[in-house]
């Protein structure tokens, strides 16, 4: 599967606007080469507000981080958000600062970072939830397990579906990624 193919099945609710970030894991030969792509496809997105980044790369996997670097500016500052951010010693006030804070503890070896869903657009108190409950006791689970409104939480999860069929189907018809991006 080439990047842009998998790019959009991994992420088709952030280029759409849907989500603010998507994190996917991909197999790599090279290093260099990852990041020679990333930088083309940076190329593409940067000017749309988006951005890719290698989070961390692991034996022969790499876990890739799509974001809208506006929408997760406004979800970084939501007090929630902040509050827990700060806890864990972010750089809040800057997205920039706070995604290479992502990076580095991403590449520590004390666990998973569970705050990574804050970046990739999931209400706060599912995040929280989530950290409080050790990923137990939730409501629904989707793309993420909820701890909030389910209501609303399962009508996202709809929306992304759909998302993700329409863009990849357009995508196949051949829509270049570009074109995907809103």
């Amino acid at each position: 599967m080439k990047s842009e193919e998998l790019i959009i099945r991994m992420c088709a609710p952030t280029l759409a606007g849907l989500k603010t970030g998507s994190m996917f894991s991909a197999s790599y030969r090279s290093e260099a080469k990852v990041k020679a792509e990333l930088r083309r496809l940076n190329g593409l997105f940067k000017p749309k507000g988006l951005v890719i980044m290698p989070l961390r790369f692991s034996g022969k996997t790499v876990l890739i981080y799509v974001g809208r670097m506006q929408a997760l500016e406004r979800d970084l500052n939501e007090p929630r958000a902040a509050a827990m951010l700060k806890k864990l010693n972010y750089p809040c006030g800057s997205t920039e600062h706070c995604l290479l804070h992502l990076m580095r503890r991403m590449r520590t070896p004390q666990g998973f970072p569970h705050e990574v869903g804050l970046f990739l657009g999931y209400p706060p108190e599912d995040v929280l939830g989530f950290v409080r409950n050790r990923a137990r006791n939730y409501k629904a689970v989707g793309l993420w397990k909820v701890y909030g409104d389910t209501q609303r939480a399962l009508s996202r999860f709809e929306a992304c579906r759909k998302c993700t069929e329409e863009s990849y189907g357009r995508f196949k018809s051949g829509a270049s990624i570009e074109q995907l991006i809103m």
